[in-house]
C-alpha cells in the first residue's frame, strides 16, 4: 500500500502499546476489515510530528477483499489524517523496507517575517536572513559514500542492516525555491537514513545559512564522526517522506 500521512497528532510510525502511531492505527483498521491481525512492515520508522506523502508498507492476508476494496474501505474507517493513495499485490518475497533502494525527503522552510498559521505544521519557519549560497554549497559535500554518525540520533540502527554501521549513500542533496521570496525546500534521496539524519543535516545547513559555520566546514563534520560536530536538529513539523525507490 502506498499510504500519506499528516503525522502532527501522532508519536510515529512505530507502533507503541500506550501512544497512538501510524502503524497502529492502521493495523487496527486493518483488523476490523478482515478479522486477522495483520502485521503491517512500513519502509521506515518516521518520528513523532513528521508526515508522509509516500509511504510505501505492506502486509499479508488471507482474506480475498480486492485491492480497490482494501482502498476504500480502510479510507472509509482511517482518521482524516492517514489516506490510503494505492493498493496493489505483491510477491511473497516483497518487504516495504528491505526491498527498497532509496528515499527521497523534502524538508520545508520559511523565512519570512511572519508564517502563516495554516503553515505552522508543514513548514519549519526561521525568522532570519539566511545565506542559500552558502547552504548550497554545503550541501555539496554530502552526496556520496560517507559514515553519517555525526548526523545521527540515538537508537537510531536498524538491527537488519547492522552490518553497515552509519554509512550510508547520498544521491541528491539540494535546496530549491519553492515560492519565490521565502518558501524552499531540501530535498535529499539516499539507499537508507538514521535517526534524525535530514533533520540534523538541515540544522546544521541552516547554522552555514546563519554564518555560524562555513561551507567547507560540513566535510569536517562528517569525517569528525561525532555528533556533537554537527549542529542542532531541525523540527519534525518541516520533514515529509516524499517516496519510497523500489526496482
Amino acid at each position: 500500500m502506498l499510504l500519506a500521512f499528516d503525522g502532527t497528532d501522532y508519536v510515529g510510525w512505530q507502533k507503541q502499546k500506550s501512544q497512538k502511531t501510524i502503524q497502529g492505527v492502521v493495523e487496527d483498521r486493518l483488523h476490523v476489515m478482515t478479522g486477522e491481525l495483520p502485521r503491517l512492515h512500513g519502509a521506515g520508522r518516521t518520528d513523532a510530528g513528521v508526515h508522509a506523502l509516500g509511504m510505501a508498507a505492506n502486509f499479508a492476508t488471507w482474506t480475498e477483499i480486492p485491492c480497490q476494496g482494501f482502498i476504500k474501505g480502510l479510507n472509509s474507517l482511517l482518521p482524516d489524517a492517514i489516506r490510503v493513495l494505492e493498493a496493489t499485490e505483491v510477491a511473497a518475497g516483497f518487504h516495504a523496507r528491505r526491498s527498497a533502494k532509496a528515499k527521497t525527503y523534502w524538508y520545508n522552510l520559511t523565512n519570512g517575517p511572519v508564517q502563516l498559521p495554516t503553515e505552522r505544521l508543514y513548514w519549519h519557519h526561521i525568522f532570519a536572513e539566511l545565506d542559500f549560497g552558502a547552504i548550497k554549497a554545503g550541501l555539496e559535500h554530502v552526496p556520496g559514500v560517507h559514515d553519517f554518525s555525526s548526523f545521527e540520533g540515538a537508537g537510531s540502527r536498524d538491527p537488519a542492516f547492522a552490518g553497515r554501521g552509519a554509512v550510508r549513500t547520498i544521491f541528491e542533496a539540494g535546496l530549491y525555491t519553492i515560492r519565490a521570496g521565502n518558501h524552499h525546500r531540501f530535498v535529499i534521496t539516499g539507499d537508507g537514513f538514521l535517526r534524525h539524519m535530514v533533520r540534523n543535516i538541515v540544522g546544521t545547513m541552516l547554522e552555514v545559512g546563519l554564518g555560524k559555520l562555513a561551507s567547507p566546514e560540513v566535510a569536517a563534520i562528517l569525517a569528525a564522526k561525532d555528533r556533537s560536530a554537527a549542529g542542532p536538529t531541525a523540527p519534525a513539523c518541516g520533514l515529509f517522506l516524499k517516496e519510497v525507490h523500489y526496482s
